[in-house]
């Protein structure tokens, strides 16, 4: 233990000794080498610079040499001045000497100096905005004495309450009970609306002859009657404003008379045979909606029935010259309707929303005598059998119902027989005007089917399918096909094509005629009806205007 003891004061005495002779060969040597190195070390200067630890190692050695330092004799101190020092360490100090070098080049030390003096110099720009002064005593802006609720003199006035605004609504119902024939174009007081409306209730008094007196025309005889009717710039004319929804012909044969139900409500009376023909236009407000039904009635012409949107159904008397009230229902919407008796004592009435009524006009008061659910969700077209009248047939929305009228139950019902070959909405079905055994549907499948429906049971079989383009748009009204009540096996239907038509198909499918006239009509005729014993065809367009061909 003694020997440990003493090589360890032996070793730290050579320690001591070899630091205190590298203390002096740096003191001697600091001045040439800090020269050769051209390293900027100021000590103690003026400004306060403060050394960093490198700077304070490389002063006391000489790091010239050659670039190898590998061996002991490559520094300048000598094998006898740092022979403590191993090859590693001399290496070492000669990297840090050549890396204090580099950097001093960079003259990093001056350039950090003049950004920071910089930095100190530069102050923050003023602003050049200036925020405005807050007026103590100032006015503001200007207000009107009426903003300010004060009169001229500057005494203030008592608030006035406010009312709650009220919305009116676009299509008021018109006030229950008969209204009168008052024309909306022309003076109601005038010799000439009084001589129009003696012209209808005289007119009116001529019987209609029954359609099952009357012989089926062959084909080729009904063609060539259909070739002789023609239209002119007299028998065209706007009748009402807005789109025509409905369209009637008076069956009398010595006048031609037409009668027209609007979108806007209205119910337009033309007497074609009139000259000027503007002055044979009469135009009423019997409605606040949609007119969509049109009838003259079976028993006494100068009775017409209008339906409406609004959920009213109104007969106007040419003798009495007034719109009576039959039924009305402001809590539904009526879509059509039709005659359940010959004499236009019983109807059936359709609503948009799938349920029935049946009104009985001998009942005082405007309420159905029974409201019937049936199992439809919308019913656009109600139409009865033209013999066997207790039957009615029905179009919805995809779906074509035949009911029969004694055995409605007001809870819910079924219907007798359905017709599923339709894929979309259906907008009419009508039957044949003499024995009913055909029944005529328009779809929005573009096709319009013919059903046999001489045997009702249960099940209508489907006859014959026609390709038709039903797509009418947003802006016309949609085609119904109707049969000519003159002839059973043959019905018309409006068309898209060009030029603007109105075709007739037979029950066949084979196409029979075309209406059409190039300077006279230049529009879609949606709606069409044809006389019941004359060969006289009218066509109502989205405008208001009906086109009539006759021969």
């Amino acid at each position: 233990m003694s020997g440990l003891y003493a090589a360890a004061e032996e070793k730290a005495g050579s320690r001591q000794l070899l630091q205190e002779k590298t203390k002096a060969t740096a003191s001697s040597k600091a001045e040439p080498t800090l020269q050769k190195s051209g390293l900027d070390v100021h000590v103690g200067n003026s400004k306060g610079q403060h050394l960093s630890p490198l700077d304070t190692v490389i002063p006391g050695v000489d790091m010239e040499g050659s670039p190898d330092g590998d061996s002991d004799e490559d520094t300048t101190l000598g094998l006898d001045d740092f022979s403590g020092l191993s090859s590693y360490e001399r290496k070492r100090l000669k990297n840090i000497s050549e890396n204090a070098n580099f950097f001093a080049s960079l003259q990093l030390s001056e350039s950090a100096a003049r950004l920071r003096e910089m930095i100190t110099k530069r102050q923050p720009p003023e602003s050049k905005r200036k925020k405005p002064k807050k007026r103590e005593n100032g006015t503001g802006c200007r207000r009107s004495m009426r903003l300010q609720n004060v009169d001229p003199s500057g005494v203030s006035l008592p608030e006035t309450p406010t009312q709650p605004t009220v919305v009116e609504d676009e299509n008021p119902l018109l006030p229950p009970g008969p209204l009168e024939m008052t024309p909306e174009n022309r003076d109601d007081n005038s010799e000439l609306f009084k001589g129009f409306l003696q012209t209808w209730a005289e007119v009116s008094k001529t019987s209609r002859s029954k359609n099952t007196e009357k012989e089926l025309s062959s084909i080729k005889s009904y063609k060539a009657s259909l070739g002789g009717m023609v239209i002119n710039g007299e028998t065209v004319c706007k009748v009402t404003k807005g789109s025509i929804l409905s369209v009637a012909l008076h069956p009398s044969e010595i006048r031609t008379l037409v009668a027209a139900g609007a979108k806007s409500g209205q119910v337009g009376l033309w007497d074609v045979t009139h000259q000027p023909k503007e002055d044979g236009v009469y135009v009423f407000q019997p409605h606040s909606q949609p007119v969509s039904c049109l009838y003259f009635s079976p028993a006494n012409p100068a009775h017409i029935l209008s339906l409406s949107y609004d959920g009213t159904l109104r007969c106007g008397d040419f003798s009495k010259a007034v719109f009576e009230e039959v039924y009305r229902n402001e809590r539904s919407s009526f879509s059509s309707f039709d005659f359940l008796a010959e004499d236009a004592s019983s109807l059936i009435v359709g609503h948009w929303d799938g349920s029935m009524s049946l009104v009985d006009r001998r009942t005082p008061g405007t309420s159905y005598e029974k409201l019937i659910n049936s199992s439809m969700r919308k019913i656009r077209t109600v139409h009865v059998h033209p013999v066997h009248r207790q039957y009615f047939i029905t179009a919805g929305l995809s779906d074509v119902h035949l009911y029969d009228a004694r055995r409605l139950n007001p809870k819910g019902n079924q219907p007798l027989i359905s017709l599923t070959e339709h894929t979309k909405s259906i907008a009419s079905a009508y039957f044949s005007p003499f024995t009913g055994n055909r029944v005529v549907t328009t779809c929005a499948d573009c096709k319009l089917r013919i059903f046999d429906s001489s045997c009702i049971s249960s099940q209508i079989s489907l006859l014959t399918t026609i390709k038709h383009n039903t797509i009418t748009g947003r802006w016309l009204t949609r085609f119904q096909a109707v049969w000519d009540p003159k002839q059973e096996d043959c019905f018309i239907v409006g068309s898209m094509a060009h030029p603007r038509q109105v075709e007739i198909f037979h029950e066949s499918g084979k196409w029979v005629h075309s209406f059409l006239d190039g300077e006279c009509l230049a529009s879609v005729c949606s709606i069409n009806a044809m006389h019941p014993t004359q060969y006289i065809l009218a066509g109502g367009n989205s405008s208001g205007k009906i086109h009539v061909f006759m021969s």
